[in-house]
């Protein structure tokens, strides 16, 4: 695939993944601009992670079935409206609306993965894979510290109007720049609709990548929404602009996800989901003493949030890398199975970690990010018990 190719399709997946992530850093700035109570803005974040999961299970499937430059110029037209909208919001209820429509639209990273791993042999898919991750982490990261920093400046409402630019600018990008591709089925589109949840029960190796994700996914969700009311409350007084510059502490994730995607080449997902699943349940004893406050309790959430997101976001590597092997021919569909659990996880995470949040302080959604992770990796301790007998069993007998 060309350089540029392979630049344009990152850039695509850093503003698409961002659309997503921004609204995390100004849920105090809209509270306060709308008189809403933080609690209930919060909602905003949590109506865009569920339009997000239903533009993947309604729309990614698309990209098996029409020709994707027409697709994802579509979408991202669509999400630059939406996001229009939302900068010029007179209410809540009219800003959770744009928000629903704006997660929907906004899945071009979801279209952008499987046409790529279609485009490269499969000894350099994950690497492929890693690439692409690392420009919506990119994405992720310049999309809270953007919103933070202009929303702090300008008021809440810019950051929705200036991305509502940088989307629609993207898109007559992608209407010079994106070649043509042959769609891979014909299927009927009720049929695109079904066939994820056909995948799920036939693939046991989806279902528990799925698991993997979903559980660690909705821990991730949990921090980051949790996170800014930490700050912003009494243990630390800082601004929306704080979240911001935390969230540039991931960066590193940046260089881990292509040197994950490498690694999964040569040595497998296993190892790699091992190691991930490990490391989220090590970061959720780190981030607890941020509920101390002052420059340790800085320094533990600096620390702790840079692990989270590296594990997270190299466990998506190895997921996806054994999820696009399963079925060439249905990548698209098998990316919705899996994303649509992903980020259902997602939003029952951010809903779930507010509601802890209030109950039990923020080392009650620590508790919850290693029970989630224990969850997950009690599977993958089940999955490689049993693989060893059966390698076992192959492996030819000598004298």
């Amino acid at each position: 695939m060309p350089r540029r190719l392979v630049l344009i399709l990152a850039l695509t997946c850093a503003v698409g993944v961002g659309n997503i992530y921004f609204p995390q850093a100004i849920v105090p700035l809209i509270a306060a601009g709308l008189h809403e109570s933080p609690d209930t803005t919060a909602l905003v974040v949590t109506a865009t992670q569920i339009g997000y999961t239903l533009g993947i299970f309604l729309l990614v499937p698309l990209g098996d079935r029409l020709p994707n430059r027409a697709l994802l110029v579509t979408l991202l037209s669509v999400t630059a409206a939406g996001l229009l909208l939302a900068g010029c919001a007179p209410g809540l209820s009219v800003l959770v609306a744009a928000g629903v429509v704006i997660g929907a639209t906004t899945v071009a990273a979801q279209v952008v993965g499987p046409l790529a791993a279609g485009l490269v042999a499969a000894e350099h898919r994950a690497t492929m894979m890693g690439t692409l991750l690392s420009g919506s982490i990119g994405g992720m990261l310049l999309a809270r510290t953007f919103s933070g920093t202009l929303g702090e400046g300008l008021g809440w409402r810019a950051p929705y109007l200036v991305a509502a630019v940088v989307v629609a600018l993207l898109a007559g990008a992608l209407a010079r720049a994106l070649p043509e591709t042959e769609p891979a089925s014909r299927q009927a589109y009720p049929g695109l609709l079904a066939e994820p949840l056909r995948l799920l029960r036939a693939e046991p190796e989806l279902r528990r990548s799925c698991l993997y994700q979903a559980t660690i996914f909705a821990g991730f969700s949990a921090v980051w929404t949790c996170l800014t009311l930490l700050l912003t409350g009494p243990a630390y007084h800082l601004g929306a602009q704080a979240v911001g510059l935390l969230a540039l502490v991931g960066a590193a994730t940046m260089v881990c996800t292509p040197l994950a995607g490498r690694l999964v080449d040569r040595r497998g997902s296993d190892p790699v989901n091992l190691i991930c699943l490990l490391g989220v349940l090590v970061s959720a004893a780190v981030l607890a003493p941020g509920a101390r406050g002052g420059v340790w309790g800085l320094t533990a959430l600096v620390v702790g949030t840079l692990l989270l997101d590296v594990a997270m976001q190299c466990g998506m590597v190895a997921n996806q890398a054994r999820v696009f092997a399963l079925r060439p021919d249905a990548r698209g569909r098998l990316n919705t199975a899996y994303m649509t659990c992903a980020y259902l996880a997602g939003s029952a995470g951010s809903w779930l970690g507010v509601r802890v949040y209030g109950r039990a302080g923020w080392r009650g959604v620590c508790v919850l990010v290693a029970l989630l992770a224990a969850v997950a990796l009690a599977r993958h301790c089940v999955a490689l018990s049993r693989r060893r007998p059966a390698a076992a069993a192959r492996r030819p007998l000598t004298r």
